[in-house]
């Protein structure tokens, strides 16, 4: 590696990893939610470590995370030879693919068909709770939620009105919208603007980690958010121009092959 392209790299991660704490067990499954999300896709602990370590991660705390992700059912570990392999679960692939056209989405279109869901205490509280697990709702408070798409049958105890137009105040702005958020989309839109035009001859391990942590972040954020109408974000929100700058940038680090990630260079 030239001392320009080091420099280059660490210039890259230096402003990816001083966003917050790094999680290392979500840092895990933002990689295999990118990398190695279909069935039969394994990546070996050695090019786990080599993805990983850049970050300032230890190798100990990679073994702590893993672990802690077996015992949660997300990913399985078997030995190739002398070496670990490890891979999703089942069920670790179905929660990447639930949330992947969310996070992947470029130019995503809010429904034109809304509707609102309103519980009274009691029996219909639970009815709620239980309709608020579908993704196609956001909360707006305790009783209330709003759901994209035609309303649902079976919903009795709820109060189901059709919307075809919304006025936003800005408490509701407030509440799906929060603070945090917005302060965290603006500081990774601030860092992925610091970024140097990433080399055209960086590693594919190199290229992985920087795709890892890139997804990793925006992935937070857009999780956090749900599709909704114009209007209801406020002037603050920098989400539309921080998932702008992160496809330009993942365009130009195009996903490595597992293949080419597993090979080494001759010592």
């Amino acid at each position: 590696m030239t001392a320009a392209l080091s420099l280059n790299f660490e210039a890259s991660i230096a402003q990816l990893t001083d966003l917050q704490n790094l999680r290392v067990w979500s840092i895990i499954v933002s990689l295999f939610g990118d990398l190695a999300q279909k069935p039969g896709d394994q990546i070996s602990g050695t090019t786990l470590t080599q993805i990983i370590t850049p970050m300032g991660i230890k190798p100990e705390a990679i073994r702590v995370a893993l672990h802690r992700l077996r015992k949660d059912g997300w990913i399985e570990s078997t030995r190739s030879g002398r070496a670990s392999v490890h891979y999703l679960t089942e069920f670790g692939r179905n929660q990447s693919a639930a949330v992947t056209p969310r996070i992947y989405a470029r130019a995503p279109q809010p429904p034109q068909t809304w509707h609102l869901l309103i519980a009274e205490d009691g029996s219909g509280q639970a009815a709620l709770e239980e309709t608020l697990l579908l993704p196609q709702y956001t909360q707006v408070n305790r009783r209330t939620a709003l759901g994209c798409g035609p309303a649902p049958g079976g919903l009795d105890d709820l109060f189901v009105a059709q919307v075809s137009a919304f006025s936003v105040p800005n408490w509701l702005q407030a509440r799906l919208f929060p603070q945090d958020l917005i302060a965290a989309c603006q500081s990774l839109l601030d860092a992925l603007a610091k970024i140097p035009p990433p080399a055209t001859d960086l590693s594919p391990d190199q290229i992985a980690t920087l795709r890892t942590l890139i997804v990793h972040h925006w992935r937070r954020i857009a999780l956090r958010h749900p599709v909704l109408p114009t209007g209801f974000s406020p002037d603050a929100w920098a989400g539309e121009a921080c998932r702008t700058r992160v496809f330009a940038l993942l365009d130009r680090l195009p996903r490595p092959q597992l293949q080419a990630l597993e090979q080494r260079p001759p010592a």
